[in-house]
């Protein structure tokens, strides 16, 4: 059986080193032709919450041969369709493709291969990309965990060998209301991801403030309250009953929920949004695909979103030159 993690940046990298070190065989696919050396020279080096350094098989897009029985796919979201496309061709014919991505990318990625090839995971830690080759863990070692679904009643047959891969590196659970895990995560992404690139911090600065945390709270609740016009039921991320820690109603459990968002977050304090990395690098965010699916889904079933409005916004006035990511953007929330 032929496996690749196909976009092998920082988590991609990270789980590629896990898999190997476990007695694992994956191809680790990257463009960044000096990341793919570096790897190729010293090994994928593994910093941050654990340092361990580890050799792996890495190469190019154009040195692909062959097809893939299992193609974990960590790209950016907004590059899906061509990048699923060219992916196609080397997709064994009963192959799968799992989506390790932001937002709720299966969709489109079934409707290239197939609602039944495509196999949804929801990853619960973060890492940011130091230099080529060295990856750095920002989250907790026990909070390395994933949750797998699918779009299609009937389990893949390679499910179980998913399964099996990512339990090299972590706590697998598998989950029935898919669309609801995809859900939790884009709740906790476009709250301290969103912030983390608007204000230019981690997730525990983006929490510490008062002030962002006050965004950060509003933001949440938009997210709960859309899936409660929608009829989807968020689910527990690491054993944690999202809606039941920071829904709110009244005066008092509004203001609990303000008091435990640090608390919520803190094993991945650390954590820096790719977003922010992607716009310090000078590239463009994922934030139609998170923040900007919240806003959507909240216009089809009636629910105002300003909230996750406004950080679409900075983020593209950010992107365009406007704006620098730092924390008197919080003046441009009303």
């Amino acid at each position: 059986m032929r496996t690749a993690i196909y976009g092998a940046g920082s988590l991609g990298t990270i789980l590629g080193a896990y898999i190997t070190k476990n007695g694992g065989f994956i191809d680790l696919i990257n463009r960044n032709k000096a990341h793919i050396e570096a790897l190729r020279t010293n090994g994928a080096r593994i910093t941050g919450t654990v340092s361990f350094t580890q050799k792996v098989t890495a190469l190019t897009p154009d040195e692909m041969t062959g097809t893939y029985d299992i193609i974990f796919l960590l790209t950016k979201q907004q590059h899906n369709r061509e990048v699923v496309t060219f992916l196609k061709p080397f997709l064994a014919d009963d192959g799968v493709i799992v989506t390790m991505q932001n937002g709720i990318p299966e969709m489109l990625v079934g409707e290239i291969v197939g609602e039944e090839r495509v196999i949804g995971c929801t990853v619960a830690w973060g890492a940011t990309m130091k230099s080529g080759g060295e990856c750095e863990l920002t989250s907790a070692p026990d909070s390395l965990t994933f949750s797998i679904g699918t779009l299609t009643p009937q389990r893949h047959k390679h499910f179980d060998e998913v399964k099996r891969l990512l339990e090299m590196m972590g706590r697998v659970d598998i989950d029935d209301n898919f669309i609801g895990t995809r859900w939790s995560k884009l709740l906790i992404n476009a709250a301290f991801s969103g912030m983390s690139a608007v204000l230019g911090c981690t997730f525990g600065e983006a929490a510490g403030n008062r002030q962002s945390r006050r965004i950060v709270q509003r933001i949440i609740k938009e997210c709960i309250d859309v899936c409660a016009a929608s009829g989807i039921r968020i689910e527990p991320v690491q054993g944690k009953d999202i809606v039941r820690l920071l829904d709110y109603k009244n005066a008092v459990k509004k203001a609990f929920s303000f008091f435990i968002i640090p608390i919520a977050i803190r094993k991945h304090a650390r954590l820096k949004a790719s977003m922010l990395q992607d716009i310090e690098k000078g590239k463009l965010t994922e934030v139609d695909a998170i923040n900007g699916v919240v806003c959507e889904a909240g216009r089809k079933c009636g629910v105002p979103t300003p909230m996750n409005d406004a950080v679409v916004s900075i983020i593209h006035r950010i992107e365009s030159g406007e704006l620098r990511p730092e924390m008197q953007n919080l003046q441009h929330f009303a």
